[in-house]
């Protein structure tokens, strides 16, 4: 077995390996586990491929986690390991903490995750635990360290990023106070304005949906 084995399976499910990592012995979560790899929406073509899956059109509630699980069981029986998901909790699995030790993901100037390939459009679908130590690809310098202007700084509305911290409060209040805006129609201002965004090949309805979400969540 190897990664790009993997990758060619996740492909065809419309979704990326995003990075990975060996776990060590202070990972008492993954005890047993000699590889850990994240997957994301693969784009362009993720939001084409889900809002034709059986669980968007149901009517069900979450559709992208339930169509997550089943797609991502289906890869970890193919694969003999353990899937693991951002929601479900609480307790929650440490997405963020994993993120940053694949060395695929770095702290952004506006505090979110930024990714060598999707910028500040990366999310995580699941991630898949391996008893076999697979070799990995290389990884890229954080990305914002060469970014000119750093426009993400600047994008959002309402400053919800200004202290380095994230002002949820502030962003769903104008998210729900200001009709049709921007952000709720395609996606967060800071994230669009990163570069690497820009280039990723996201769907300004994928970014609908996401919004949506984020602002009944929170009401």
């Amino acid at each position: 077995m190897t990664y790009e084995l993997i990758a060619r399976a996740a492909a065809a499910m419309q979704l990326e390996l995003l990075g990975g990592f060996h776990p060590g012995d202070s990972d008492a979560d993954l005890a047993g586990f000699e590889t850990l790899i994240l997957l994301g929406p693969r784009e362009p073509g993720f939001w084409s491929a889900f809002s034709q899956s059986r669980e968007f059109l149901d009517g069900a509630p979450n559709p992208m986690d339930r169509w997550s699980v089943r797609v991502l069981t289906g890869l970890a029986v193919a694969f003999n390991a353990q899937p693991f998901y951002p929601f479900g909790g609480p307790a929650y699995r440490p997405f963020f903490q994993w993120a940053l030790r694949t060395g695929r993901c770095h702290p952004s100037p506006v505090s979110l995750l930024v990714h060598d390939q999707a910028g500040l459009f990366v999310s995580f679908r699941g991630a898949l635990a391996l008893t076999q130590r697979l070799d990995l690809p290389p990884t890229d310098p954080n990305p914002c360290s060469t970014c000119a202007g750093q426009p993400c700084r600047s994008a959002c509305p309402v400053v919800a990023f200004e202290t380095g911290q994230y002002d949820v409060a502030a962003c769903r209040a104008y998210l729900k106070g200001v009709p049709d805006n921007d952000c709720m129609t395609m996606g967060c201002g800071a994230r669009r304005s990163c570069p690497l965004s820009k280039t990723y090949g996201r769907q300004a309805a994928q970014s609908a949906f996401h919004m949506k979400a984020f602002q009944t969540n929170g009401s």
